[in-house]
């Protein structure tokens, strides 16, 4: 039975590296994949997926009001399709998330999904929630703050290089925006340090 996978983590944890690998994997076996990413996200280029490593792809771009479920059914039609993958996968919207869903319950495609489960804020993100809701696999990916502790978190900084706390969800960015951190050091930083010991 296909499933529908979510695979989360933080910035800079190698979910675009682990994509880029998967769908090699099948094409090397000469299975065919469609592979999306949202439109505007387009550091590498409009349709292109690029990991910090070095690996990078094409990919077609999605914009919020597409139907992935019709343009997958469109695909598979011409040439069958044995998985799908979505890379950033917070910016699909609520209702590309149950399209997605269709696609693994009523084509039988699995589909891989890889984004952020929070955003800056440490709100989850519209989409991000619906995976965690809905998915049938979640996959941490891990990555480590500056302490050594595991990565949960992001902090967002701003055009002077301090740590933003106001601002749009969404903004597209890499390392010179986003930094990973525990939970512990978000907090710190979001916060200011905290102390135990009565003032």
């Amino acid at each position: 039975m296909a499933k529908l996978y979510f695979h989360y983590a933080t910035m800079n944890a190698g979910k675009s590296t682990m994509l880029l690998q998967a769908s090699y994997n099948y094409q090397e076996r000469g299975m065919r994949v469609a592979v999306f990413i949202a439109a505007f996200d387009d550091r590498a280029g409009l349709g292109r997926i690029s990991s910090r490593i070095g690996l990078s792809a094409d990919a077609m771009p999605f914009h919020p009001g597409d139907d992935l479920f019709a343009a997958v059914t469109r695909l598979h039609a011409e040439e069958p399709i044995a998985c799908v993958f979505v890379d950033e996968a917070q910016f699909l919207s609520e209702v590309q998330v149950w399209q997605l869903a269709r696609i693994a319950d009523r084509i039988g495609i699995p589909v891989m999904t890889y984004g952020l489960r929070t955003d800056f804020q440490g709100k989850l993100f519209p989409a991000s929630q619906t995976l965690l809701a809905i998915a049938d696999e979640m996959r941490e990916v891990r990555t480590i703050c500056h302490c050594g502790r595991k990565a949960t978190m992001v902090v967002r900084l701003g055009p002077d290089g301090q740590v933003a706390h106001e601002g749009a969800q969404i903004e597209i960015g890499g390392n010179e925006k986003y930094v990973s951190l525990c939970r512990r050091h978000w907090d710190d930083a979001m916060n200011g340090p905290f102390s135990a010991e009565p003032a």
